[in-house]
């Protein structure tokens, strides 16, 4: 692991924002305990168990197992998604582009013996803003196994979230996130990665939890990935990482109500407040984008 910004649990999130403004991610070691990795396994047993494996596409791969829907199927998940550590990481890397962030994803991923390393790419594909560009979305992959150079430890470009489109990694350019279960890997999603090669005779897991900003569209949709009324009995601050909030002032209403009285039943019949005093204040001190022009620019995707 020589040369990777690997750091101790009790790292602060200012050093982790750092590590992911310099070199687009941070590797935090051993961040679970071993008794909630144990958990944590034993919630995404059945469902692993249940899941087929994937396709012939490279990007999904053949021989690894996934499913999303974690805050519902594995609701551990909801404590890795509200680590103060991660929250605070949020916070620093995306909070001055929004008012609000939210979930943008959620899933596991189970590569198995055999599997040959994933296409290479940026979580930000999905959105038609050139690069570099500020921060769109936030990653984190939890380890529910150890990340090794031989079970497929994520490739990584360290730096790459820098790059303009079109630029290719080397080799040479390329490291893998080697990491202990209970470990995490924060990045940026315009850093490229990709999935490793599993070339061992154990499986390789790890748990992904993205933000985005409030604005955007995200990746899973959490209103369909858990049905309302369980989504109800969650608490107010999951309720509102999935969306269930004003991603700032009006934007995200329900008939002139606010989305968290809608969902709980407590929007009355009159109009709702869609944005006090204080959220507006800091939707005036977001940095707002420019684009001055545009170019068709196709997805990253590498095969290397």
């Amino acid at each position: 692991m020589t040369g990777l910004q690997t750091f101790d649990a009790h790292i602060s999130s200012d050093q982790v924002a750092d590590s992911i403004s310099d070199h687009g991610y941070a590797i935090v070691r051993d961040v679970l305990e071993k008794s909630t990795i144990s958990a944590l396994s034993d919630q995404l047993a059945p469902h692993l168990k249940a899941a087929n494996l994937g396709d012939p596409d490279p990007f999904f791969g053949d021989k690894t197992k996934r499913f999303g829907a974690l805050l519902s199927r594995c609701p551990l998940t909801q404590d890795l998604l509200t680590h103060r550590l991660i929250l605070d990481t949020a916070d620093r890397v995306l909070g001055p582009y929004c008012v609000q962030y939210q979930v943008n994803f959620t899933g596991a991923m189970h590569l198995t013996p055999g599997e040959t390393a994933q296409t290479m790419h940026r979580d930000t594909g999905f959105y038609p803003i050139q690069n570099p560009a500020p921060p769109l979305t936030l990653a984190t992959m939890w380890a529910a196994t150890d990340f090794t150079l031989e079970n497929g430890a994520t490739r990584i470009v360290p730096g790459s979230h820098l790059w303009a489109d079109g630029r290719q990694p080397t080799d040479s350019e390329i490291v893998q996130a080697e990491m202990n279960a209970g470990s995490v890997l924060i990045y940026t999603g315009s850093l490229i990665h990709g999935g490793g090669a599993n070339r061992s005779n154990g499986p390789r897991c790890g748990v992904a939890l993205h933000y985005s900003l409030g604005w955007l569209r995200q990746e899973e949709n959490q209103y369909l990935a858990v049905p309302m009324e369980e989504v109800r009995t969650y608490p107010q601050d999951i309720q509102r990482l999935m969306g269930y909030d004003l991603a700032t002032v009006n934007l995200g209403m329900v008939d002139q109500k606010h989305p968290n009285d809608v969902l709980n039943g407590t929007a009355g019949t009159g109009p709702g407040v869609l944005g006090t005093t204080e959220m507006m204040e800091a939707d005036n001190a977001i940095e707002r984008f420019r684009v001055t022009d545009t170019a068709v620019v196709g997805r990253t995707r590498i095969e290397i």
